[in-house]
């Protein structure tokens, strides 16, 4: 009807994995919280009156997928492994982003060899299900915070392009010119969806690219500073009880 107001304000809520909907950490899911996602995702559906939750994480695709169906979302696109794949759940076809390479995979090959050569001795292992990206792990945070510079060195050295970052827990290595935003770039296109209907949730620098692209942008508690800074709304609670928090502002 022509002039008839939209039931709700904004039609997505562009949502981080890792810290936001699931513990940093080795910590069982937040099941009831993540309940209260999907059935806020349900009534979105049947309802119209708020924004439908989807992903953009830097986790492998088949974590994300598996997110996406826990919390309901079975129709939006979503971005996985920072900005590698963007799947979607509606159609079941999941695509790697065409800027990639033979020549740029050939590089996540050779750095995952260089890695498992100099770090693994170390105790450094890397996280399993990455296509085009290279995740290290070590149980002592500390210490494989001090090997970032080497990582970085190789890549210099061997001219491999990658952007090297410390996340809490990880040391990631993603192509240069892949990121969450490029991926989240595409997820726009596909949607069609204009900034002002886009909402955002995110808890590390790494979704700076999330909150560049939204309307309206929100933190849990646990979120690092320096994304704080971005966010229009910090909720008083962590992780997905924070989510819940956010999403229970959004819905009309």
């Amino acid at each position: 009807m022509p002039g008839t107001l939209p039931l709700r304000r904004f039609d997505l809520v562009l949502c981080d994995i890792d810290g936001c909907l699931v513990s940093e950490g080795q910590h069982a899911f937040d099941l009831p919280s993540l309940a209260k996602v999907a059935n806020h995702n349900a009534l979105a559906m049947q309802r119209g009156d708020r924004p439908l939750v989807t992903l953009c994480t830097g986790r492998p695709l088949p974590f994300a997928e598996a997110v996406s169906r826990l919390i309901g979302n079975l129709h939006a696109p979503l971005v996985g492994e920072m900005g590698v794949w963007l799947y979607d759940p509606a159609a079941n076809i999941a695509e790697m982003d065409p800027a990639i390479t033979a020549e740029h995979r050939r590089a996540v090959r050779e750095l995952a060899a260089w890695a498992d050569l100099e770090l693994g001795p170390a105790g450094v292992r890397q996280q399993p299900g990455k296509n085009a990206s290279v995740t290290l792990w070590h149980a002592d945070t500390a210490f494989l915070r001090s090997l970032t510079p080497r990582v970085e060195a190789a890549c210099a050295k061997e001219g491999w392009s990658f952007r090297v970052s410390m996340t809490w827990f990880y040391i990631n290595c993603d192509l240069t010119h892949i990121s969450k935003g490029t991926g989240l770039d595409r997820l726009l296109k596909r949607t069609g969806l204009p900034r002002e209907r886009l909402a955002g949730i995110g808890d590390t620098t790494s979704d700076k690219c999330i909150a560049e692209r939204v309307g309206f942008f929100a933190c849990p508690s646990n979120a690092q500073a320096a994304i704080k800074e971005h966010a229009h709304y910090i909720s008083p609670h962590a992780e997905a009880l924070g989510v819940v928090d956010i999403l229970e502002r959004l819905a009309v």
